[in-house]
């Protein structure tokens, strides 16, 4: 060994520990070098045979020159106070990363890379143990530290390989190991401890270490939901979605947060109770601080460690699937925060994210943007989502803040943003991240992908080869806001906006839409829904009520989050848990059992969910009554004889001898109407006895109508019964007897 290895070796700086470190053929024979600091003396053990190693610098760096090549050996360390203990030697092991793995990983094309970056156990030469490796290629030296080897940051170097990755098979560890890496930078002395990027498993917050986990261990249950899934045509099934923040949803005695087994004991029944079809959690990647709701994530492999154990997140979604409930996942592509042990500087340079701030960082945000156009960032971030999908089985990614990402000058002012190649506005790099994302989502049987994107961005739910997005489903931002905007107002005044409840079915086909009331309108002083109602506490619930109803009539799947199904008063607080304790009171329990029936209804009737994206699915009946506030229109199934009819009065007026067109002439049932009693409504019937009979009275350009009350702020739902045979005109007027078999099924 020459005076420069030493030095670099014990310094913590040497490029190519190998080169010094296990065993080495010389000319005058066979040496094996150890660094361990911090003890008195080493034995190299070779069989029954133990030999002292000479002690080549105080700092721990030891030799022995045994008489024959030592394919197999271990060491034993004695302590200052004489202990000892036998180990094995992480540096007489070869090269485990394949050059194959490491050319796809600079590629931008290996999109499982958390298979090969990360801690495994594993087991190489006989030995069990955990292989290392990280990238980092502006690193003069890595170091894996953990509790194996007190922290020390010079302990246990790795080995350089292509592309700047580092890796280290170390032996005798397993799962649970705790660890990190500290990164001596080759810029400006800079040294760092980071979390693993890929680590499968954290410490609880406010702790950062990572944990050693295996892959693939956990059995699961949902073959059945699996495969039910992979044939499913998700557009044309009934989606709702309740979303929730598991922090805040419910807690435990003394207001310890819920593990995931008691989540899944007590939300899993509650969802089928109200008869959602899917939640959708609010990020539970690994984030350092509560406050941020999980949106700034610094653990992009790693399940929270608040609610227990990786596993123990497989188990409740395996629970959720047994029970019939799929889960989406909210997914943070967008940004990271600038917390010392994440992605930030991760090796003394901006390696994850973009080094010139005007597009690299969210000043608004305090948050950093990744740098979508290099290639091993679209490693990470294309495996981190196949890897939610694949080993976790979730069912879909709904993607944060897409609209940040498509766009250059997003929330920044003239100056402070750099323009494209073609000197536009549009984020060219990110554009094609999230198409090959879709691409590769969509290959995973039956998943999603649903696009939280505000702006007029053409296509982003549409097929890539035809030059869109590729996501599944997008939010439909625009009809919240003009929703919102229209029950704020005093019903007095609402005549003068009857174009904010009907110019969402100008666009409302252009892209396949979700309707989403969720986290973001129920905070910041915008108030709960029930705040946002006008009038006493009769009509806001009453509002609610019929803002729920045309939300489930409306074209698109539905998303409502937690605490507004029971009619909470306040905000949303992410210290708190949903005010469970008003479930005692009528209005609220009764608003609860309305979201019950109108899943209910959605599940049960074809035509409010096959033909949510087509235009086929949807007819006006009349929106001009704009004095009385009302509008009223149809929704039909793949089968265009299965319609709805539906009628919405958005005033506290009851307006008796309403007549309303209908599509054909029949019995028309009383479906649901939301200001029923047993909802908290006033009890109005909009038919007499539950039904009405349409009458040869034309209305609304239609030959047949009925007549019928309409109840106060309230919306109705009327379906035709089906007859064994129509013919048209009526059977009374036909000509032709009917068939023996068809009268007497006709009773």
């Amino acid at each position: 060994m020459l005076d420069h290895d030493i030095a670099a070796i014990v310094g913590g700086y040497h490029l190519d520990p190998f080169s010094v470190l296990g065993p080495h053929g010389t000319p005058s024979g066979w040496e094996v070098r150890v660094f361990i600091p911090g003890v008195a003396a080493v034995e190299l053990l070779l069989g029954d045979e133990a030999l002292s190693m000479e002690k080549f610098d105080p700092a721990g760096l030891f030799m022995a020159r045994p008489s024959s090549a030592p394919h197999d050996y271990r060491l034993r360390a004695i302590a200052h106070d004489g202990s000892a203990a036998v180990r094995d030697d992480p540096y007489r092991y070869p090269k485990l990363l394949t050059e194959f793995d490491l050319h796809l990983h600079s590629e931008g094309t290996n999109s499982e890379a958390y298979r090969m970056l990360g801690a495994h156990p594993m087991e190489v030469e006989g030995a069990p143990g955990v292989r290392f490796a990280v990238w980092a290629p502006n690193a003069e030296a890595v170091f894996v530290c953990g509790s194996f080897n007190r922290w020390n940051e010079k302990a246990h170097p790795m080995r350089r390989r292509d592309g700047g990755v580092w890796e280290l098979f170390v032996p005798g560890l397993g799962e649970g190991a705790i660890y990190k890496y500290f990164i001596r930078s080759a810029q400006m002395g800079y040294k760092v401890m980071k979390t693993d990027p890929y680590a499968f498993a954290t410490e609880c917050p406010p702790m950062t270490a990572s944990i050693v986990h295996g892959l693939g261990q956990y059995l699961w249950n949902d073959d059945h939901w699996m495969s039910e899934r992979s044939r499913a045509r998700m557009l044309e099934r009934p989606v709702s979605i309740y979303e929730v923040n598991l922090e805040s949803w419910r807690h435990g005695p003394e207001g310890r947060l819920l593990t995931y087994s008691e989540l899944a004991d007590q939300l899993i029944p509650y969802v089928q109770q109200l008869g959602f079809t899917h939640l959708e959690l609010m990020p539970i990647t690994e984030y350092p601080y509560s406050g941020s709701w999980g949106y700034q994530v610094t653990g992009y492999f790693a399940p929270t460690a608040r609610f227990g154990a990786p596993d123990g997140f497989k188990e409740f979604v395996d629970r959720c699937h047994q029970a019939g409930i799929g889960i989406i996942l909210d997914w943070v592509p967008g940004h990271f925060p600038k917390d010392l042990h994440g992605l930030a500087l991760f090796d003394g340079t901006h390696v994850y994210e973009h080094e010139d701030p005007r597009v690299g960082e969210h000043k608004g945000w305090g948050t950093l943007i990744f740098n979508y156009g290099r290639n091993e960032v679209k490693s990470f971030l294309l495996s981190s989502a196949l890897y939610w999908l694949k080993e976790y089985h979730l069912d879909g990614l709904r993607v944060d803040a897409v609209a940040s990402m498509l766009y250059l000058d997003y929330e920044r002012p003239a100056g402070e943003w750099l323009p494209n190649q073609y000197g536009g506005r549009e984020n060219l790099e990110a554009i094609s991240f999230l198409r090959k994302m879709n691409e590769l989502a969509h290959e995973v049987p039956g998943a999603m992908t649903i696009a939280e994107e505000s702006t007029s961005f053409a296509g982003v739910s549409r097929p890539v080869y035809v030059g869109g997005l590729g996501f599944t489903m997008k939010w439909n931002m625009g009809w919240m806001h003009d929703m919102f905007h229209y029950f704020k107002l005093d019903p007095v005044f609402r005549k003068f906006n009857q174009n904010d409840i009907t110019f969402s079915l100008m666009y409302a086909f252009s892209e396949n839409f979700v309707l989403p009331i969720s986290h973001d309108e129920v905070v910041h002083m915008k108030g709960s829904l029930l705040g946002k109602m006008p009038g006493d506490e009769w009509k806001k619930f009453a509002n609610v009520r019929a803002f729920l109803g045309y939300m489930w009539a409306h074209p698109g799947k539905k998303l409502l989050f937690m605490g507004q199904e029971i009619g909470q008063y306040e905000e949303w607080d992410e210290k708190k848990q949903v005010r469970w304790e008003l479930l005692q009171y009528d209005y609220h329990r009764k608003l609860q059992s309305l979201v019950c029936d109108l899943n209910d209804l959605l599940q049960r009737e074809p035509a409010m969910y096959e033909v949510d994206f087509d235009q086929r699915g949807f007819e006006w009946i009349d929106f001009q009554d704009v004095d009385g506030s009302v509008i009223s229109f149809i929704r039909r199934s793949k089968d265009p004889e299965d319609e709805l009819v539906f009628v919405c009065n958005f005033t506290p007026n009851p307006r008796p001898d309403y007549r309303i067109g209908v599509p054909r002439a029949g019995v028309y049932d009383e479906r649901l109407n939301t200001d029923w009693e047993r909802y908290g409504g006033s009890g109005v019937r909009a038919t007499g006895g539950g039904w009405t009979s349409s009458e040869r009275v034309e209305q609304h350009g239609r030959p047949n109508s009925v007549l019928m009350t309409l109840p106060p702020l309230a919306v109705v739902c009327l379906k035709r019964r089906r007859p064994v045979l129509e013919t048209e005109p009526s059977l009374k007027e036909a000509e032709a007897p009917l068939p023996v078999e068809l009268l007497a099924l006709q009773g």
